[in-house]
């Protein structure tokens, strides 16, 4: 098995070769979804918990008092630790929709969101759509190939239809949302959410799965973990919990 810092030499996209290779130099797996609502919790997160991370999402619409201000902030602590940011923007649309949708509005996420995602239903016409404003701007996509929860459709041909427009798009796709590795690409980045250290599921649908399982059996490369840390009494404690499980199946595997 090559190592993220020897994936990160093999790939075209400049986002992929920065994560795979942070991931390795911080040793740290762990991705922190940061679904909260204030500017101030947002960057209490960032400031706290960055230096555990590599990957800081986000849903910067839910952010009820959200300005540039933020973004500014934000810009300091990811340079400061050492992650990336990932807007969590589900793009659904077509082509000419979602170009605008990155580009502009109030959020111009295209400017400082290192990393998106888009569901593929609309067809390969979304990634052209959001490569013509990523790529110019070193960003990377990932695509929705699998979903955590139950009853999910994201499964089967859509699975396998998702892969092919990833492989069809390598410059600017980095990987997928995904509950596993799908496809033995060393520039495929595999992001698996619904990790807690204990496998279970929550009262919506949201079927949890362990660091171990997900890292060192199914082979995915980094573990998506929200209330699981942020809501306990120790964010920090329980962050490094999960960072060193997420490591430590990596390097078992």
């Amino acid at each position: 098995m090559l190592t993220y810092s020897e994936r990160a030499k093999l790939c075209v996209n400049l986002t992929a070769k920065r994560l795979l290779q942070l991931m390795d130099d911080k040793q740290t797996n762990l991705a922190l979804a940061a679904d909260v609502t204030t500017k101030k919790e947002l960057l209490q997160i960032a400031s706290e918990l960055g230096p555990h991370i590599c990957v800081l999402k986000t849903h910067i619409d839910i952010i009820e008092d959200f300005d540039t201000e933020l973004i500014t902030k934000l810009q300091r602590l990811w340079e400061k630790h050492n992650f990336l940011i990932f807007e969590d923007r589900k793009f659904a649309d077509i082509g000419n929709t979602v170009k605008e949708q990155y580009q502009g509005g109030i959020y111009h996420i295209a400017d400082w969101a290192h990393i998106t995602n888009a569901h593929t239903v609309p067809g390969p016409g979304i990634i052209h759509g959001l490569k013509e404003i990523g790529l110019p701007k070193n960003r990377g996509l990932l695509l929705l190939a699998e979903m955590s929860s139950k009853g999910t459709l994201a499964q089967g041909e859509y699975t396998q239809k998702t892969i092919q427009m990833a492989l069809d798009n390598k410059d600017f796709v980095i990987g997928f949302i995904t509950t596993r590795q799908i496809i033995e690409d060393p520039c495929f980045i595999n992001f698996t959410p619904g990790v807690q250290l204990a496998a279970g599921n929550d009262t919506l649908g949201q079927q949890y799965n362990t660091p171990t399982n997900v890292i060192g059996q199914q082979k995915s490369d980094i573990i998506i973990v929200g209330r699981g840390i942020y809501t306990t009494p120790d964010p920090i404690a329980e962050a490094k919990k999960y960072r060193s499980a997420g490591w430590q199946a990596y390097l078992h595997r």
